[in-house]
């Protein structure tokens, strides 16, 4: 062995060595890649930045609600003999949630932002608009409704009705916008930019996708040797918060069971009728003993209760912060108003979904053209997604199912797509046709169950009692409205599970 090799093996030696000793942060150090030595966010070592401190921040408006097990379906008899809620277990994971509904002053700022940034696009306003004739009834006096409980000022924190799913799900969008830029404009990322309009307006994607030219104050300081005049914010920085959306169905009914008050070390003590404990509806506290629990219909003809002693005290939708919060601190998660969940309705959902992160209702989609450039951003300022097509999917396994969601390409679509036009060639996984033509089983009988179709959950101000329990469950078509109807939002709780590692 040569003089010369000799002294290179002992140097790597040394190397190894001094590495061991965590010299060189080799032992796996926050500031230290544990797999290559090489130390983050240092430009002596290329420049490669990791977040090391970053902390859980919930967003505005969210409370934390931490996932587990639970036994989801009906807990009382099925009255409506739908057997769509069959009990099983399944499990949650953590997410947020939003406090109350959303409510018509949240709803009235969604517009007023329309207006001023949509000038030129007069129906994006009008399809954001929601459909006040939804109080309208022929044998009901409900005019003063149609104009005044949206607007009025004495109507500001009642929840919003006669919106759509869609209209909601294009809410939680721009929610998800408003928020991260002005966390962006708090950080002094970004100028509070009140002229922007059009496809200049602040959108989170085309952000990230560097397709956004508006009012940037100053980058973050790069440690990338090539990057010395800074760079604009990334995902991986923390900073942005994950989209608001619609809770899923067994989100919704997770956290409206609120077992978190209700569990002894790993033993659930009661499973809940309702929201509370017991079977009954009447606050059992001393000090608000026999007050209702909840905004609904006591019995026939019975709103709110007798003069002098109105007990609900709201003949329609309450304020979203009425009545007593369940043990997540959510109010009104049973009466008031029913809400919007994120999944398309079957009513046999509980055999076939996942017994974990449940849900039914997907449509793959990417942000990238077939090419694999990032799509542009439109008019709008909003980068348009499209749903992956055959081949992208072509080794997925059991895409092609049924089951699935994806009604926006043909080629790998569920059988229900009525809207488009297309009949059904199979049954699905319920065993049902539907849209058929002349020649398949069912001879074109059509049904209300399709892939336009969202579940609702909750109960409301003029349903019975037996619709409060989370169990239960209904549909409606995603274009439709009415008005004991409205939504709340969701967000993913990234990172740690646990509340108390989260420190929330």
């Amino acid at each position: 062995m040569s003089l010369k090799y000799k002294s290179l093996v002992l140097a790597l030696f040394g190397i190894a060595g001094l590495s061991s000793c965590g010299m060189l942060g080799g032992g796996g150090g926050s500031d230290t890649s544990s797999k290559t030595g090489w130390r983050y966010n240092t430009p002596d070592n290329g420049g490669f930045e990791v977040v090391t401190d970053w902390r859980p921040e919930a967003g505005p408006g969210l409370v934390f609600i931490e996932g587990g097990t639970f036994i989801m379906g009906r807990v009382e008899p099925d009255l409506m003999y739908d057997w769509n809620a069959t009990p099983r277990r399944v499990t949650v994971t953590s997410f947020y949630m939003d406090e109350t509904e959303v409510s018509n002053v949240d709803w009235r700022e969604y517009i007023f932002w329309l207006k001023r940034v949509y000038k030129e696009y007069p129906q994006v306003i009008k399809n954001a608009l929601p459909d006040t004739l939804v109080w309208r009834s022929p044998l009901q006096y409900n005019e003063p409704f149609v104009t005044d409980y949206f607007r009025h000022p004495a109507y500001n924190d009642y929840p919003v009705v006669g919106i759509s799913w869609l209209q909601a799900n294009d809410y939680c969008q721009w929610r998800s916008d408003r928020v991260n830029e002005m966390l962006l404009v708090d950080k002094g990322i970004l100028d509070m930019e009140l002229g922007q309009n059009g496809s200049d307006v602040f959108n989170t994607d085309a952000y990230l996708a560097g397709q956004y030219q508006g009012a940037v104050k100053k980058n973050l300081p790069s440690m990338n040797p090539d990057q010395t005049e800074g760079r604009p914010v990334r995902f991986e920085d923390g900073i942005l918060l994950p989209k608001y959306r619609l809770p899923t169905e067994a989100e919704w009914e997770f956290a409206a069971s609120g077992l978190v008050g209700n569990t002894y070390d790993e033993r659930m003590v009661e499973r809940r009728v309702y929201p509370w404990n017991g079977h009954n509806v009447r606050n059992a506290d001393a000090k608000n003993r026999g007050e209702m629990m909840a905004n609904f219909v006591r019995g026939r003809g019975d709103y709110m209760g007798l003069a002098g002693n109105l007990n609900d005290e709201n003949t329609f939708p309450g304020p979203v912060k009425s009545y007593w919060p369940n043990d997540y601190g959510l109010y009104c998660m049973a009466g008031n108003v029913n809400e919007w969940v994120l999944d398309v309705y079957r009513p046999l959902s509980f055999e076939d979904v996942d017994e974990i992160r449940p849900f039914r209702g997907n449509v793959f989609e990417t942000p990238y053209n077939t090419d694999g450039t990032y799509a542009k951003k439109d008019s709008l300022g909003k980068i348009p997604y499209r749903p992956v097509t055959e081949e992208e999917a072509a080794n997925r396994r059991n895409y092609n199912k049924s089951y699935y969601v994806n009604y926006k390409d043909g080629d790998i679509a569920s059988t229900l797509n009525y809207r488009e036009g297309e009949t059904a060639k199979a049954s699905n996984s319920d065993g049902m046709y539907y849209q058929g033509d002349a020649n398949a089983k069912g001879n074109g009988m059509t049904t209300l169950v399709n892939d336009h179709v969202r579940v609702y959950k909750g109960g409301s101000w003029k349903d019975r009692a037996y619709w409060l329990s989370p169990g239960t469950r209904r549909f409606l078509d995603e274009a439709s409205s009415t008005n004991d109807l409205g939504f709340r939002c969701a967000m993913e709780a990234v990172g740690p599970q646990s509340a108390r590692k989260r420190g929330e």
